[in-house]
């Protein structure tokens, strides 16, 4: 039987999806073939038509997964052009945090397994954590910066980025759920200094 070009993007569009959520929960080294065709309801022949390997598929899962970050925040920056940041952040250390590892953000639950990954994966992450970079700098670029938080909207993007993720990882990976809190609490306490007085009161 032959699909139609439709039939084949939404299989595709599954098997990302469904990938996303294995390598999020399992690891790289965790998640096999069996686990991903399964998850998305596809044949092992059916996923060999669309990724010729299980590292283009982790590739694959983690270039849509920063996208889809990217694509969240420049929504968020369009729909409250002030209070974007005070948004994303508590959403972040909020549900981000509290989510089912396989819903979790790509950021802190792909990027371990990217560093060990091959030169390709490596370079498309690369360049998506630029963009990524820069659309959060283009949301802090009109802020007054603090004196303790100097340095271009580039360099306060890239620290937010890394508190968030940073905080995120050690929150999920204690069992003290009281921990949990004052870890997600701390952070949210130091990114929300990154705000202009005006965009905080919002």
């Amino acid at each position: 039987m032959r699909y139609n070009a439709e039939h084949k993007r939404e299989t595709r569009e599954r098997v990302i999806a469904a990938a996303g959520q294995i390598f999020r929960k399992e690891g790289y080294g965790g998640a096999g073939i069996d686990a991903l065709t399964k998850a998305a309801g596809v044949t092992n022949g059916a996923f060999y038509g669309h990724f010729k390997s299980k590292s283009e598929a982790f590739r694959t899962a983690v270039l849509t997964g920063l996208e889809e970050l990217r694509q969240g925040i420049a929504a968020l920056r369009a729909e409250q052009p002030r209070g974007w940041l005070k948004s994303f952040i508590g959403y972040y250390l909020g549900y981000k945090r509290t989510c089912g590892l396989g819903e979790s953000c790509a950021l802190p639950s792909l990027s371990p397994d990217v560093m060990r990954a091959d030169d390709e994966t490596r370079r498309v992450y690369t360049a998506e954590l630029r963009r990524l970079i820069e659309e959060v700098a283009g949301g802090l670029s009109g802020r007054v910066p603090r004196a303790d938080f100097p340095g271009s909207a580039e360099d306060r993007a890239i620290l937010l980025l890394a508190m968030l993720s940073g905080g995120v990882t050690l929150a999920r990976a204690v069992s003290d759920p009281d921990l949990s809190e004052r870890i997600a609490a701390t952070v949210k306490r130091t990114a929300m200094a990154l705000e202009s007085p005006d965009d905080a009161s919002d």
